[in-house]
């Protein structure tokens, strides 16, 4: 066994995989008389943490326990939650795992679990499975046991999460590859954005749209006749999105945001956090000069405040060709980024959701869906 690690304090956390594997083994304990009021789990890694028990039972033919989430310093919607167990014997043998209260189920293929499952994935599920495994022939059980897992608030927080638009109803989902939670990392929030396009795929869609935002989405759904699942979030993470939607065959992608994100994409940027890079007046004064409107617009583009500003000192200037010029740029850009391995199309709203501009054949979706 390797070395025991044990971060009570600590800036890591749990993930709720390790979390409903502590309960889970913690109620199997209750039902054999034992009340833990902390349990060492083994890892995937075969490392282990120790994770206190908040509180455990025993019920007229079950043994329960529960556990509160703590996520470290991770800004994770379960922190601070319970995650819960129950566990009865059954005659089979058999170790069956179920989903209880506030724990989702999946409606749409295309994830790591199956339709009409509990939204439990495949790691914490075998977490589970392995670590009850072990407690049944310390206790020298020959039993098959049931485990119910649930999550008292479970569905109001799955309201915080994408899983309404992954297609998981009623709860959260039990996560996690490692069973420990580092900090939110860059990357680990880029990879809980692909399900979305797994999804899609499974669906059947060639043709998807990307969108930075919720607003974006909702405008998207507004203008696009593209079925819900199509449509997906991207954050700012536009290159990286666009590049995994090729790598899994769609061949058509339409780009669709407001212009203080897209205008960045004119300038070959496909990470588009302003802490990473702005750009955003820099571009547009630039294409305003290309296309030979005045000095004096040139320096009023550059210097204002916001993009919905220059926006209106376009249109004032009679400039919206600015606008259709860098739709098109950020379609030939996003277009080398993927070495033209399939169809990128833009379209460019103001800050309502209202498109602005777009590029060639786009105007060809906006118009089928009005």
């Amino acid at each position: 066994m390797k070395k025991n690690m044990s971060f009570f304090s600590g800036k890591k956390g749990y993930t709720t995989g390790s979390c409903a594997t502590a309960a889970a083994v913690s109620a199997l304990l209750a039902l054999a008389g034992k009340h833990p009021q902390q349990i060492k789990i083994i890892l995937p890694d075969q490392k282990t943490i120790d994770i206190p028990v908040a509180s455990c039972g025993i019920g007229t033919d079950f043994g329960w326990a529960e556990v509160i989430k703590d996520a470290g310093d991770d800004p994770d919607v379960t922190h601070g939650h319970i995650i819960g167990a129950c566990v009865r014997l059954i005659e089979s043998g058999h170790i069956v795992i179920k989903g209880g209260k506030g724990v989702g189920v999946v409606t749409k293929p295309g994830l790591k679990v199956a339709v009409g499952e509990p939204a439990i994935n495949p790691v914490p599920k075998q977490m589970i499975l392995d670590n009850i495994k072990k407690t049944l022939v310390s206790l020298g059980i020959k039993q098959g046991v049931e485990i119910t897992i649930y999550v008292p608030e479970g569905e109001k927080l799955a309201e915080k999460t994408l899983n309404s638009k992954l297609g998981i109803i009623g709860g959260i989902s039990i996560l996690g590859t490692t069973g420990i939670v580092e900090p939110m990392s860059e990357e680990r929030f880029k990879l809980s954005l692909l399900p979305q396009l797994e999804i899609a795929r499974a669906a059947g869609y060639k043709e998807i749209i990307l969108t930075p935002g919720r607003a974006g989405q909702k405008a998207a759904e507004k203008f696009l006749a593209f079925p819900e699942d199509a449509i997906i979030l991207s954050s700012n993470f536009i290159g990286f999105m666009l590049e995994h939607a090729i790598g899994m065959g769609f061949k058509k992608v339409i780009i669709f945001g407001s212009l203080g994100k897209l205008v960045k994409l004119a300038g070959g940027i496909f990470y588009t956090h302003s802490k990473i890079a702005d750009a955003r007046q820099e571009i547009l004064a630039c294409h305003t000069a290309l296309l030979g409107f005045s000095s004096e617009l040139v320096r009023k583009v550059f210097l204002a405040n916001t993009t919905e500003e220059i926006i209106d000192l376009l249109k004032t200037h009679n400039g919206e060709k600015v606008l259709w010029q860098i739709a098109a740029e950020a379609k030939k850009r996003a277009e080398d980024y993927i070495f033209n391995e399939a169809q990128v199309e833009v379209i460019i709203t103001n800050m309502a959701g209202i498109p602005v501009a777009w590029s060639s054949q786009a105007g060809l979706l906006l118009g089928e869906a009005t």
